[in-house]
Formats: structure tokens, C-alpha cells, sequence
């Protein structure tokens, strides 16, 4: 037997036993479940802090010795705030409505019938990640939560923090009388394995790819069962000539530079040329002095001399870093035209006073969370009431927009009659 061929048998073994553990979730209660993510967020500022963050650090340290940028070992990194966080967002969780089992859109048919749509699991979820060992812990609570089970394959740079986390959610599952299986992590960083996982058509039901542009496309043209993508996030925020200039500094500032390494932040700012003397050195001052480095265009450049001239390639590029294009348009219709050759369908934002543009904006911008007058880091299952989220989905197709427990669900109908036979 080849080394290949024992790999894509130890996978298809554990996505068989996830699978079987799914089938167990898809009846477990909502307080059985809620007992399981309470046992999670105790350890993890409580028995299992300790352990976590040396884990983490060790992932550090191989991070930092091979070389990964700042952006990535600021997605790598947990520290006991963030771990805090965490374990907050696992009580928001706990908090939600169980979407399983819930019936909407009653009604009686002329024939009696009782009719209803059930939310019921999606099955087994695959979820593939780059850096973020928190989506180990987003993952295994939302999709417990909402009844499925989760198979991870995490990236090799957060291998150990992803081992020791999905080992908190194991006993956590086990002590509740839960298949340990339901949240299970590949226990190997060979990129066959992936290639494996997204190849279980008939035991996978889904599968999440989370990371660059490079691994969603791989996972997107080699998957044999359905792919949630969400291939990057090239964010716009627009300061229309209406603009308040200081809220729309602000704006600017924290999209870009609160946290530049996530598909939220800003990546090109676009600017009303009736605005474009006032506003553009004011914000371009801001930007460098937050260590922001500019391309702009031959009109921003005229302004802003020290930006670096902006390739056609850069309006397409997710920078995941301290780097921003910035346009200058002529108008509201410049803005939604720019946004419709180079968005990515992930986050878009006007910043105005005019409440007709401000509608129109709403309307025509494409993206899965189009905002008025606040900054682009909102699109977040957590900022936006959903506990968490598992990804963000950059398709209309069942899902758009971070997916929480609602979307990791679909639904069946379901008929209550009293004999009723069709003529």
C-alpha cells in the first residue's frame, strides 16, 4: 500500500466516523448541547488556559522562525484576551435559539393539511483554514449548536493551538455523553489530506474553505461535494461629496487599520472628486501615521504625492496588510460602477449625508453586508448578533453573508393531515 493511499484511507475512516457522529447530532437536545459549549468556555479561561497558550506559543515561535508576515501572526496569535473573546462568544452562542427543529412558514392547505418548513442539520461540514486556531473553536460550537458534525483540516502554521483546542471540545463532548467524533480534527498537516477530505462525496455534506484566494480556488476546482466559497474580500468604502470628513476619516481609519490581515478590512477607498482637496491629504496623514502604506491614482497622486501609483492589479487585490488603493470618482454612479468591476461581493460602505444616495448605495452595491456610515469590520457573525460565524459567504447560493447557526442549517417541509388523499 502507498503512503498516499494509507492517507486517503485514514481520512475517509475518520469522515465516516464524523459522519456517524452527525447522524447522533442531528438529535441531541438543546441543553445537552449547551452543556457541552459551557464546559468549553469554562476551560478556556479556566483548566485548559495554561496549555492552550503554550501551544499557541509554540506555533509562534515556528510562525516567527519561518518568516510569515506580521498580518499572519497577528491571525496566528492568542493571548488571554483573545481567548476571553472566545469564550464570550461560545455563551452567545449557548444564548441563540436552537435552529433545529424549528418550524416557520405555517399554514393550512384547502385540503387541511397543516403545512410547515422544519430547520433541520446540514450533516457532516469540512471546514479548511489557514492561521486562525479560533475557528477551531467557532466551528465545532456552531456547528454543535445547529446539529451538524465538523471534520477540521487546519493549516500547519497553527497545528499545535488547533490540537490542543480540539481536544478541549472532545472531553467536553465526551462528559455529555456526546460522540467525541462530532468535532474532529485531521491529526495530520500533509496537503494530500485535504485533497482527500474534499473528495468524500456521500459522507461530506459541505465544505468551508476559510483562508486565501489560492486554497479556496484549489479546494473550489477539486471538490467532489458542495463548496461554500468565498474567494476574497476586496472591501470599498466610498466618501460621497456629502461627507462628513471626520466621520468618514474614522471610518477609513479603523476599516484599514484596526485590523488590516482579515477579509473585512478595507482594501481600496474610494473618493468624490467634489471632495477629493479637502479630504485626501487629511486621510492620507491618518493612514501613514497608522503605517499604511498608498497607491493611488494619477488624481489621488496629485494630492497625495507620496502615494505609489496604482497598477490596474491592485484594484482586484486583497492586500491582507497595511497597504490601500485609493480612487478618486466622479460621483455616486463612479463609486457603484468601480465596486461592480472590482468588488468581491464581501463588504461594501458609503460614507454620506444624503439619504437618497445613501439608499441608492444600499440597493445597488452587490455584497453580502452593504453599510451606510460605518466602518467595513462590521460584517462578522459576532459584531452582527450571530455568536459567531463558520465563514462568510461570498455566493447567493443557500447562503450570503457570515454563515451562523440559521445558515448552517437548511430546512424540509413537513405536512400534518387527517387522511387526506390527493384526487
Amino acid at each position: 500500500m502507498t503512503e498516499s493511499s494509507s492517507l486517503d484511507q485514514e481520512v475517509a475512516a475518520l469522515a465516516r466516523e464524523a459522519k456517524a457522529a452527525a447522524r447522533l447530532m442531528a438529535t441531541a437536545g438543546t441543553a445537552v448541547k449547551d452543556a457541552v459549549l459551557r464546559r468549553v468556555a469554562h476551560a478556556l479561561v479556566g483548566s485548559a488556559r495554561a496549555v492552550v497558550l503554550e501551544a499557541n506559543a509554540r506555533d509562534m515561535r515556528a510562525g516567527e522562525e519561518a518568516g510569515l508576515s506580521p498580518a499572519m501572526l497577528d491571525r496566528l496569535r492568542l493571548d488571554g484576551a483573545r481567548l476571553d473573546a472566545i469564550s464570550a462568544g461560545l455563551r452567545e452562542i449557548m444564548a441563540l435559539p436552537d435552529p433545529v427543529g424549528r418550524e416557520r412558514e405555517r399554514r393550512t392547505l384547502p385540503n387541511g393539511i397543516e403545512l410547515s418548513r422544519m430547520g433541520v442539520p446540514l450533516g457532516l461540514v469540512a471546514m479548511i483554514y489557514e492561521s486562525r486556531p479560533n475557528v477551531t473553536i467557532d466551528a465545532g460550537a456552531l456547528t454543535l449548536k445547529s446539529g451538524n458534525a465538523v471534520i477540521l483540516r487546519g493549516g500547519k502554521e497553527a497545528f499545535e493551538s488547533n490540537r490542543t483546542l480540539a481536544a478541549v471540545f472532545s472531553t467536553a463532548l465526551e462528559s455529555e455523553g456526546l460522540p467525541a467524533a462530532a468535532v474532529t480534527l485531521l491529526p495530520t498537516t500533509d496537503r494530500r489530506a485535504t485533497l482527500a477530505l474534499i473528495q468524500q462525496a456521500g459522507v461530506v455534506d459541505l465544505v468551508i474553505p476559510r483562508g486565501g484566494e489560492g486554497l479556496i480556488r484549489f479546494v473550489s476546482d477539486n471538490a467532489r461535494v458542495p463548496v461554500l466559497q468565498h474567494f476574497k474580500g476586496v472591501c470599498h468604502v466610498y466618501v460621497d461629496a456629502s461627507a462628513d470628513l471626520e466621520m468618514a476619516t474614522r471610518v477609513v481609519l479603523n476599516s484599514k487599520a484596526q485590523r488590516p490581515g482579515v477579509c473585512n478590512a478595507l482594501e481600496t477607498l474610494l473618493v468624490d472628486a467634489r471632495v477629493a482637496d479637502a479630504f485626501l491629504p487629511r486621510v492620507a496623514r491618518e493612514l501613514s501615521a497608522a503605517g499604511v502604506a498608498l497607491r493611488g491614482d494619477e488624481a489621488v497622486r496629485a494630492r497625495v504625492p507620496e502615494a505609489e501609483p496604482a497598477t490596474e492589479a491592485d484594484w482586484d487585490t486583497e492586500y491582507l496588510d497595511l497597504v490601500l488603493s485609493i480612487a478618486v470618482v466622479a460621483d455616486l454612479d463612479g463609486a457603484l460602477s468601480h465596486i461592480s468591476r472590482h468588488g468581491s461581493g464581501h463588504t461594501e460602505c458609503i460614507v454620506t449625508e444624503d439619504a437618497a444616495r445613501a439608499e441608492r448605495f444600499l440597493r445597488e452595491a452587490d455584497a453580502s453586508l452593504v453599510l451606510v456610515n460605518a466602518s467595513t469590520r462590521f460584517n462578522d457573525g459576532s459584531q452582527l448578533g450571530l455568536g459567531a460565524e463558520i465563514g462568510i459567504s461570498t455566493t447567493k447560493l443557500h447562503a450570503y453573508g457570515p454563515m451562523g447557526l440559521e445558515q448552517l442549517c437548511s430546512s424540509k417541509w413537513v405536512g400534518r393531515g387527517a387522511g387526506q388523499i390527493r384526487g
